[in-house]
């Protein structure tokens, strides 16, 4: 057997493990990841007259209707943030967070017909999905850099924590990591449950206000406050805005706490997502 294995360039064998998580094979497949990323980016804008321009424009007008509502009109906390820095950080990366959700999570519905032709690691999708909003991220990141400095030379009232400063691209990395996980699990069920596209992209709007994404954590109690720290992603979005503004409530205990949290959720999702991939034409 090993000796007419070594006669072909690719050997395809079913997976026995539901643990099993073959990264050499998925880079083994990495021209095809950056090809759909390239594809994801192309063809959201492509026909329109403003193309790329939209990732700007879309955190640009969200983040005046929310300095006009909850800090104009609700008169509410910034953390002492000047209230267009403080909501554009919020919607830059709760933009990457809920865009990379939403997107894997219909990843055996929408790639059904490509799935049921040709063998490559299932996985590469999802992964090319958070990839490519890096891009995103990376524009919509430029633009809050730009208000940033502007407040940073005007006021002098931002305080980079510079020896914390590794910890921003730890943030996105577990913020991407988490997005992936929970869309590769509502993938796994959306095969059999399609109700669950629906409850989805209502729960990640109502997500967003229990993630302190509009609200900072400092206005609540301070029990209050450690039960919202339970969440992942109220802790990436303090610890960000800790490190970039000296502003937010930063803990290492419960940085570390989900931290583990999002790699036990993690190893859950490649366990539900190589379960489902075996059977999934069978129900899509």
């Amino acid at each position: 057997m090993n000796s007419k294995e070594k006669e072909w360039d690719l050997v395809v064998k079913p997976k026995v493990n539901n643990f099993q998580l073959n990264l050499k094979e998925v880079w083994a497949y990495k021209d095809l990841i950056l090809l759909l990323v390239k594809r994801d980016i192309t063809s959201v804008y492509k026909q329109t007259i403003l193309g790329p321009l939209w990732m700007i424009i879309q955190p640009v007008f969200t983040t005046a209707i929310y300095t006009f509502t909850f800090s104009t009109s609700a008169k509410l906390s910034t953390d002492g943030l000047p209230p267009v820095l403080f909501y554009l950080l919020g919607q830059t990366f709760w933009n990457y967070f809920s865009d990379c959700l939403n997107k894997t999570s219909n990843t055996f519905i929408a790639n059904a017909s490509v799935f049921g032709k040709v063998y490559f690691p299932r996985l590469v999708v999802p992964i090319s999905v958070v990839l490519s909003n890096l891009i995103k991220l990376g524009l919509q990141f430029g633009l809050f850099l730009m208000v940033y400095f502007y407040y940073y030379f005007r006021s002098g009232e931002l305080h980079v924590q510079m020896p914390l400063l590794f910890l921003l691209p730890l943030a996105i990395i577990l913020l991407g990591l988490f997005s992936l996980s929970i869309g590769i699990i509502f993938s796994s069920f959306t095969t059999k449950y399609r109700d669950l596209i629906f409850l989805l992209s209502f729960a990640v709007q109502l997500l967003m206000f229990a993630s302190c994404v509009v609200f900072p954590v400092s206005m609540y109690s301070v029990k209050a406050q450690s039960i919202l720290m339970l969440n992942p992603i109220v802790t990436i979005m303090e610890t960000i805005k800790y490190v970039l503004t000296g502003a937010g409530t930063f803990s290492p205990y419960y940085l570390m706490l989900n931290s583990f949290t999002i790699l036990v959720v993690f190893v859950f999702a490649i366990v539900m997502f190589n379960r489902t991939e075996k059977s999934f034409m069978d129900t899509v």
